[in-house]
């Protein structure tokens, strides 16, 4: 499922989306986990991963110019274990590195909500969403497409839905 299009479809799901995040990391069966790891540039494609029970978030990307930057994976599971969440971003806010490329991919669920940002909010300032068509969402990745992003990621936003065992 895409997210909303058009100028209030972006209010809402930029309201909704860090809610239901919120929502998952205080009630999550199993502690969130937030780890911290280096985005470096350089142009070579670069994996960092995350797990959380059997779910599993991969962050994939390629950036150029600057330094290394610190960035944050966190992954929580809702407390039903119905739904499975995944967040990257820079703490900071806004990344000064050029991507090249990025994907963010979960393993054992499905996506259901996801959003990727140019900016991050910290200090009184709003996320900055990328424009729809920067970016493509499957049922188990996000990423770029290729000739529309425009090489600014600073927060990628992932929430999954568990498989179900029906009785």
């Amino acid at each position: 499922m895409a997210a909303p299009s058009g100028r209030s479809g972006r209010c809402l799901w930029a309201a909704l989306v860090p809610a239901a995040l919120l929502c998952l990391a205080a009630r999550a069966a199993e502690e969130p986990s937030t780890v911290g790891f280096d985005v470096r540039p350089g142009g070579e494609v670069h994996s960092f991963s995350q797990s959380l029970g059997d779910y599993t978030c991969t962050f994939t990307y390629s950036a150029q110019g600057g330094t290394n930057e610190q960035w944050q994976m966190n992954v929580g599971i809702s407390e039903d274990n119905l739904l499975f969440s995944c967040s990257v971003w820079r703490p900071q806010g806004k990344s000064y590195l050029f991507f090249t490329q990025f994907k963010a991919e979960v393993k054992g669920a499905k996506i259901e909500h996801a959003m990727a940002y140019s900016q991050a909010a910290v200090g009184g300032q709003s996320d900055i969403p990328l424009k729809q068509e920067e970016f493509e969402i499957t049922e188990t990745t996000v990423s770029h497409r290729e000739g529309k992003f425009r090489f600014e990621l600073s927060k990628l936003m992932i929430v999954a839905k568990t498989p179900r065992d029906e009785l």
